[in-house]
């Protein structure tokens, strides 16, 4: 069980992360990652929805009849989706506003549905508990990443508005890099989000390339000690 764990993780987080491999929820993920706040609050909003209703769609998996899984599984997301959002209204209100229509736009996202119906309906709850944490912890980093990159190069800043989430005590996170910074507005255009969504990519295809060839070269050492030796 611990390997299927420790597959279930490597999956979520990097090897088969929604949105640098699978390239799901990209409307929200280049939309509202203009901060780091504004894409850690989807991002956790996202986490949610991926849990609640991966466990869910686990759950009721053997009384669903084949032909209507996909408007169950949809109207189990939905379901989370509005639970999440009201939340988030009641208690991030400002947050909420910024937000806006991709809250509920969760509920069409593909690495949600695609995880429903390709993982949760075939495993047990437990796994699919672990897959829907992975993989929105996985989806949920890349916001993270792709807004803070973008706050910092656009604005000059990182975690500006965290009282948003954190209440006004948490004003003092906000890091400002560059005093009377006049900004980078390519940045925080949607072009800017392109463009860094791009060169996280890149950077991780670079990791990967770059572990491959160290594991070829340990092969190859393995097999040449091996002849060697004989």
């Amino acid at each position: 069980m611990s390997t299927d764990i420790r597959k279930i993780s490597l999956d979520g987080l990097w090897h088969n992360n929604p949105g640098l491999v699978q390239l799901l929820g990209l409307c929200p993920l280049l939309a509202v990652s203009n901060t780091a706040i504004n894409a850690l609050g989807l991002g956790l909003a996202t986490t949610l929805v991926l849990i609640g209703s991966n466990a869910t769609v686990s759950a009721i998996r053997h009384i669903v009849r084949p032909e209507l899984r996909i408007p169950v599984f949809v109207l189990v997301i939905a379901s989370f989706v509005t639970i999440i959002e009201y939340l988030t209204k009641a208690f991030f209100y400002d947050l909420f506003t910024i937000l806006g229509i991709f809250l509920p736009l969760i509920t069409t996202n593909c690495a949600i549905i695609a995880r429903a119906e390709a993982f949760a309906s075939k495993n047990n709850v437990f796994h699919s508990l672990i897959d829907g944490l992975m993989m929105g912890l996985g989806f949920a980093a890349v916001l993270l990443l792709l807004g803070a990159l973008r706050e910092i190069i656009g604005q000059g800043t990182l975690f500006a508005d965290a009282h948003l989430m954190f209440g006004e005590n948490a004003r003092w996170l906000t890091i400002t890099f560059i005093e009377d910074y006049r900004g980078f507005l390519l940045a925080i255009l949607p072009p800017g989000a392109f463009l860094g969504l791009g060169f996280i990519i890149a950077g991780k295809n670079y990791i990967d390339k770059q572990q491959k060839r160290k594991a070829a070269q340990q092969i190859y050492a393995i097999e040449g000690s091996t002849q060697t030796s004989t």
